[in-house]
């Protein structure tokens, strides 16, 4: 019953933010069960080279896209894009996130909300809308939304990208009921993982003292989730916020 569950073969995956941390752990993981994967992120170059070490570690195809999630008309030419050099899209992964650090809440500006919001919600928008669209068209798919645990327990220090966030978890649900029953809409939220944005943490936050299972997470732990999302093994599984957080939010 397990043998191919996991299976991607034949299958097209696209994921914004998809040349470092989580993304690029996903891009990894759907790779080696078998998708070919169109790596989008605002630096051609990273994509670029990410593509290269997925063709030569996995075999299957990689495309690199440069796309700024935050503009529509970069959303509509990554799809365009797929599309045309893919043949196919069956999954979409909205990974690509900001959160713009200021001193105090009075300190942040329209320019660093509008950005925030852009990124973190306009982008996964019109990329779902597009997606969802053509893939109720061509038989069905998956949309994943990688959000935030922290749009369940808002903090002052990043509350335009909580807000965001929160908004992408109501995204997530309208979306299901859109495009069912032929199209998955689900969301992860992932609490603290290791990536190379931690690197500037202190010792302190990088223990992982104030959560439940004593550590951070790894972005692996979140690629394995995406890709039950994404396979035949989620099939009767949509509309579903899934927190990976290490029991951070627990109480919530």
């Amino acid at each position: 019953m397990v043998d191919g569950m996991f299976d991607l073969t034949g299958r097209v995956a696209v994921v914004t933010g998809g040349s470092r941390g989580i993304g690029r752990a996903i891009v990894q993981c759907f790779a080696e069960a078998g998708a070919d994967v169109v790596i989008a992120s605002r630096k051609e170059e990273a994509c670029e080279e990410a593509a290269r070490e997925v063709e030569e570690s996995t075999g299957r195809r990689a495309v690199a896209a440069g796309c700024h999630v935050g503009r529509w008309e970069d959303c509509d030419r990554l799809i365009a894009k797929t599309l045309d050099s893919m043949g196919r899209l069956d999954v979409l992964v909205n990974n690509a996130g900001m959160s713009p650090l200021y001193p105090t809440l009075a300190d942040v500006t329209e320019e660093l909300y509008d950005k925030t919001l852009a990124v973190n919600l306009k982008g996964p928008f019109r990329l779902g809308v597009l997606a969802g669209t053509h893939m109720a068209g061509a038989g069905g798919g998956s949309i994943i939304n990688v959000g935030t645990v922290g749009s369940l327990i808002a903090a002052p220090r990043e509350l335009p990208y909580a807000c965001a966030k929160a908004g992408l978890n109501a995204l997530t649900i309208g979306l299901a009921d859109a495009f069912a029953p032929s199209v998955r809409v689900n969301a992860i939220l992932p609490g603290a993982i290791r990536t190379d944005i931690t690197d500037a943490w202190t010792d302190e936050m990088k223990e992982g003292k104030y959560i439940p299972m004593g550590r951070l997470g790894e972005a692996g732990e979140i690629a394995g989730l995406a890709l039950y999302l994404a396979s035949g093994a989620a099939s009767y599984t949509t509309g579903a916020i899934v927190r990976v957080d290490g029991g951070v939010a627990r109480k919530v």
